[in-house]
């Protein structure tokens, strides 16, 4: 059985989240950490940031789909162009730069 993506966000991400600058390593699932300028997680701090990464990344799977779905950003920016919708300064500069650089 494979796991979800969300699934696949693991401890180490959950340590990363928590402290993101702190020196620590991992072998297996055993921590070990190497940083005494900061405490190291207790076991429910970090089985909550698990729990909280992956419910917000399961939470934004809209996001995610929608990316992919729209329309390049350049085409959205060159229909609003054709369409008329910049103010007059953009236009000109978005102008500028096609006169400057002709299709072929």
């Amino acid at each position: 059985m494979t796991k979800s993506a969300a699934e696949a966000i693991t401890k180490a991400d959950a340590i990363m989240s928590l402290k993101p600058h702190a020196k620590w390593s991992m072998s297996g699932d055993v921590v070990t950490w190497l940083d005494s300028s900061q405490t190291e997680p207790t076991a429910s701090e970090i089985d909550a940031e698990l729990t909280r990464l992956r419910t917000e990344y399961t939470n934004k799977e809209y996001q995610r789909k929608r990316r992919i779905a729209y329309p390049d950003i350049g085409d959205q920016l060159d229909d609003l162009y054709k369409k008329g919708a910049f103010s007059d300064d953009m236009a000109a500069k978005i102008q500028k730069v096609k006169d400057d650089n002709p299709k072929e």
